[in-house]
């Protein structure tokens, strides 16, 4: 079903996927905010809180695969619905529990939907988009996610650190069961186009070009991981900037996302997925050497903060519409695999970013190794890119 009189930007069904974005980037990234208030409520240590950050990430790659198997058979707005429902209780229930071992299993829980919400709403969302604007589209549900780290995670951080943790995650059950209202009354029902069995889905994994993707998402991206991870001591230890700005300077960060989610998205609209998303990585080599330059000086620190958190974000929705177009019959599927696999590059990014800093090398030596991640993902565009060239050639010969 598509919408030809309208941009994707004023639709409806968009704002409603936009809403499901945003209650999950709150679920992701609001525990990096309250986790001291977390570990003091709790009386536990910041690692051991900290653990419930990768728990998260394990129900993410988990539950891609999973939820999108479990309801195959199901019409996307319905898989919809249920998958910010589940958003919406058990994120709940995490705000009631008292026991440690409890926590774990609600937040890893409240992993399962993530990747599969992303990877279906991105197909769903091409659909609904105007011909020659799918990636803008897409960028719209994506949009959810900087909203949230411009809005929604300093808000629930506020509330955390004021009040109380529970409140914080009790607002973000309320924001998801929102989403699931929204989806039911705004989003016209749309049917997949395949008929493909999820086991004959999982033929796409015979595919080289389906593993090139998932290497740039996997290890690409963790370029930007490796960046913002660690962008606390870099910004008060290097640029100089009092801890108390870091709300200030992360909000910047937020910003920077939303522009790149957009601009990725109209570029990859007006040129294709695979030219932008290579163009934007080999960008992001350049702006992190750049970073380890301009850092020293606070009005280009912020900058840079900006512009870096706008790369970084900008190859998400090109990234999404390269794995639909490859992954034809199995949309769904390669979709949702690229959310988990993004979570691999932010585990990645952020374990190999902290390397050099623990041998002592200075808080701008996770630039460089977020700098050669980023090459890597060029490296697998270009074999992406002589891939297709190849099929191209065995096609004409034929």
């Amino acid at each position: 079903m598509k919408n030809t009189n309208r941009s994707p930007f004023f639709q409806l069904s968009l704002i409603a996927l936009l809403l499901g974005g945003f209650s999950i980037g709150m679920t992701e990234f609001l525990m990096m905010g309250i986790l001291p208030d977390m570990s003091k409520a709790l009386d536990i240590s910041i690692p051991k809180a900290g653990h419930l950050i990768s728990i998260y990430a394990l129900g993410v790659v988990i539950g891609a695969p999973l939820m999108v198997g479990l309801t195959s058979n199901l019409p996307p707005k319905k898989v919809l619905i249920g998958l910010m429902l589940m958003v919406g209780v058990f994120n709940g229930l995490f705000g009631l529990m008292s026991s440690y071992p409890l926590l774990m299993a609600t937040r890893l829980l409240a992993g399962l939907p993530h990747g599969a919400f992303f990877g279906i709403g991105a197909v769903v969302a091409s659909k609904l988009a105007q011909k020659g604007k799918e990636a803008s589209a897409v960028s719209v549900m994506f949009a959810g996610l900087t909203v949230a780290n411009i809005i929604g995670v300093p808000l629930g951080t506020y509330i955390g650190h004021h009040f109380s943790w529970r409140y914080s995650f009790a607002l973000i059950a309320v924001v998801a069961l929102g989403a699931a209202l929204s989806v039911k009354l705004w989003m016209p029902g749309v049917k997949s186009e395949s008929e493909t069995s999820f086991r004959q889905s999982l033929n796409i994994f015979k595919h080289k070009e389906l593993w090139l993707i998932i290497g740039l998402s996997a290890i690409g991206t963790g370029g930007m991981f490796a960046w913002i991870s660690y962008i606390a001591p870099l910004m008060t230890e290097v640029a100089g900037f009092n801890p108390g700005s870091m709300t200030v300077i992360m909000v910047v960060a937020g910003l920077g996302m939303a522009v790149g989610n957009f601009m990725g998205g109209r570029l990859a609209d007006k040129f294709s997925p695979l030219t932008t998303t290579t163009l934007l990585f080999l960008s992001m080599v350049v702006v992190l050497l750049l970073t380890t330059v301009l850092v020293q000086f606070k009005p280009t620190a912020i900058m840079m903060t900006f512009l870096t958190g706008a790369i970084g974000f900008s190859v998400i929705a090109p990234m999404q519409m390269l794995m639909v177009q490859q992954a034809k019959g199995a949309e769904m599927l390669a979709s949702s695999l690229l959310q988990a696999t993004s979570n691999m590059g932010n585990a990645l990014g952020a374990f190999l970013g902290g390397l050099p800093i623990a041998a002592g090398f200075g808080f701008t030596s996770p630039e460089y190794v977020g700098a050669g991640l980023a090459f890597m993902g060029v490296l697998f565009c270009l074999l992406l890119i002589a891939a297709h060239k190849q099929k191209a050639r065995n096609l004409a010969a034929v």
